[in-house]
């Protein structure tokens, strides 16, 4: 694990200035304090900063082949590379060390930019090839590993975070309208759009070949289409996923250092923990973190697990207090990022740390198995439009006349937003509702007028992003479908991103066995069905549940979705409440011209009185605003 960085002046005369790329590269100490190194040659420049896991001698970066004609920095693991690098070596390819790093170079050399259809893992890469004078750029096809360039005035610079890039002197920091108002909506700033106009990040599956004095972008994988493996019964699926995630843990148990696991109660990172322990000839080391609300920690659900598995188990509670990290989070992510569970990953990761160096987690799990509750929603609301539309309307007025104080993981909230949601007019405007949370219709009442006139002409936004998605899945299954568009979509565009950012600000590696694209190939062709039941039938994740019933805590598999959530609502009325009207209600924040003050502390009152929980859209606020602080840049 790694962080990467390098310049191309493709169109300049100048060679790359060291001190330039030695400064883009110590931006990246955080996610590799365990070695640099650099490579310079005239026009081009590679850096990186390595996080030691496997091959801890020899696997030094940047790598270059036995000619010097190739020259690589890589950040991840490639899971098949013993397999790859045997191939090799019976070629006659020969080989230095024993790295995953140096199996990419020499595959190159047998495949060219289509090596990386070979590799089984999380990437992202640079490739100089010096005799072709072509630059290959290359991300996982999970989006895993970051990568992010900006391309223009005869240079072509690249980096794992955006924070590196923001060492280019002469790069504009004028901001991307449009990556403002997706943010605002779903809390992450969807790709290739970066929160800065001439930024883009390299979409996950997708390669950047610069050769000639052009950049093609172009996609080398895609999920496959439903139905088409093997056709297979549901025991014999059961007993398939079972055996194909015990493969995928145990190839991301191979590592030479201390490996452990996060451990948050839930499903998927306990069928995590039962492989691992399954694999293991010593207890495994697990970690969880709760909060002192307990109806918002899920810690004894851990601990039920912790006990059946006998690991050798850590806690630890994050507290209002602790959010005094904040602006460093911030800053890390490099652009607005509003998903408040950032805040636990961080603690959890930090905490982790300290015993140590790689942990295994359950991301993917709903993504790949139906776990959210808004694909339950999607399918009730096959049954709620049959209901005449006056008995919607009075039910959904009813409803919302009721105060918020509750938290949002009450009955009343969730079947508020339920009512709220299914008001759209399409699908993709159903499931935006769904996931939004600043919706359409309240971003207007929100805007200045000359932010509104900066939208205008900038390329599309939250549903046009959701809706491209959603017809790219066309042809399957109703819950595959939705399954296809969070895969595509939120896992890697916030989720990954939120893991990569909290891991690596600590120096941890994380693996996600729910991640494997070959797992996630077979997964995507099995029906729907098999994955959401009704209600009475099992609802979210029934595969799954089935898959690990003898190995899950009779709690853990009967209990619902809770997430990964923090109490935004009593903390913004109580520790956070002087914090964020400091920082959002300021003079300064609100001469950035984006929002209009009375709608501010109209919502900020609404939360205040309990007539609405508004806990989600103030945090985003929050953040956007901790971002303008601690990164600083020129409005649009």
């Amino acid at each position: 694990m790694c962080g990467i960085a390098g310049i191309y002046n493709f169109g300049r005369n100048d060679p790359v200035d060291p001190a330039l790329l030695g400064r883009m590269n110590e931006r990246l100490r955080h996610r590799g304090p365990d070695d640099g190194g650099v490579h310079l040659d005239g026009r081009i420049g590679l850096a990186m900063r390595r996080l030691s896991i496997i091959d801890l001698s020899t696997g030094r970066q940047p790598m270059t082949n036995e000619d010097g004609s190739l020259w690589i920095v890589f950040n991840g693991e490639i899971y098949n590379f013993q397999e790859l690098r045997d191939r090799l070596l019976a070629k006659g390819h020969p080989f230095k060390t024993k790295s995953d790093t140096e199996t990419i170079l020499h595959l190159y050399e047998e495949e060219g930019v289509e090596c990386v259809r070979r590799l089984r893992g999380m990437f992202a890469f640079a490739l100089w090839d010096r005799s072709r004078e072509r630059l290959l750029l290359a991300r996982d096809r999970m989006g895993k590993k970051p990568l992010v360039y900006a391309l223009g005035g005869g240079r072509l610079a690249w980096s794992s975070e955006l924070g590196s890039l923001m060492e280019l002197p002469d790069l504009s920091r004028e901001i991307e309208p449009r990556a403002l108002d997706i943010y605002l909506s779903l809390q992450y700033i969807a790709g290739p759009l970066t929160i800065y106009r001439h930024v883009r990040k390299l979409p996950p599956a997708h390669r950047l070949v610069f050769e000639r004095g052009k950049a093609r972008v172009e996609r080398y994988w895609e999920l496959p289409q439903e139905g088409s493996g093997p056709r297979l019964g549901f025991e014999e699926a059961r007993e398939a996923v079972r055996e194909k995630l015990r493969e995928a843990t145990r190839l991301r148990m191979v590592a030479d250092v201390p490996l452990g696991a996060f451990l948050s109660g839930g499903i998927d990172s306990s069928c995590v923990v039962a492989m691992m322990s399954q694999l293991s000839d010593r207890p495994v080391r697990t970690f969880s973190i709760g909060f002192e609300e307990e109806r918002f920690s899920e810690l004894p659900y851990a601990r039920e697990v912790a006990n059946l598995y006998g690991t050798r188990h850590t806690e630890f509670i994050v507290k209002a207090d602790m959010a005094e990290v904040l602006p460093k989070l911030a800053r890390r992510y490099g652009e607005p990022y509003g998903d408040c569970s950032a805040l636990p990953s961080y603690y959890v990761a930090r905490e982790t740390r300290r015993h140590v160096t790689v942990a295994l987690n359950g991301d993917g799990g709903d993504e790949n198995f139906a776990g959210y509750l808004r694909y339950l929603a999607m399918r009730i609301d096959a049954y709620w439009g049959r209901f005449p539309a006056s008995l919607r309307r009075a039910a959904g007025a009813v409803l919302d006349a009721l105060p918020e104080r509750q938290i949002p993981s009450s009955t009343l909230w969730r079947a508020k937003r339920f009512v709220r949601s299914m008001s759209g007019a399409t699908p993709v405007e159903k499931y935006c509702r769904t996931m939004c949370y600043f919706s359409e219709e309240e971003k207007p009442f929100l805007y200045t007028e000359s932010f509104r006139k900066a939208l205008e002409g900038s390329p599309g936004g939250p549903i046009d992003y959701i809706g491209r998605a959603y017809e790219r899945a066309r042809g399957a299954d109703p819950v595959n479908r939705w399954l296809r568009v969070d895969l595509e979509t939120y896992l890697p565009e916030c989720l990954m991103v939120k893991m990569d950012i909290a891991s690596m600000a600590n120096s941890l590696e994380t693996r996600s066995p729910f991640l494997d694209h070959e797992l996630v190939e077979f997964l995507i062709r099995l029906p729907g069905r098999w994955k959401l039941r009704g209600l009475s039938e099992g609802g979210t994740k029934h595969l799954l549940k089935e898959a690990f019933r003898d190995l899950l805590p009779p709690k853990v598999r009967r209990r619902g979705k809770q997430g990964f959530g923090i109490p935004l609502g009593p903390w913004f009325r109580g520790p956070l409440k002087a914090f964020w009207e400091e920082h959002v209600l300021s003079p300064q924040a609100l001469a950035r011209g984006y929002f209009h003050e009375e709608a501010l502390r109209r919502l900020w009152d609404d939360h205040q009185s309990g007539r609405r929980d508004a806990g989600y859209r103030l945090w985003a606020l929050l953040m956007l605003e901790l971002w303008h602080l601690t990164a600083g840049s020129s409005a649009p």
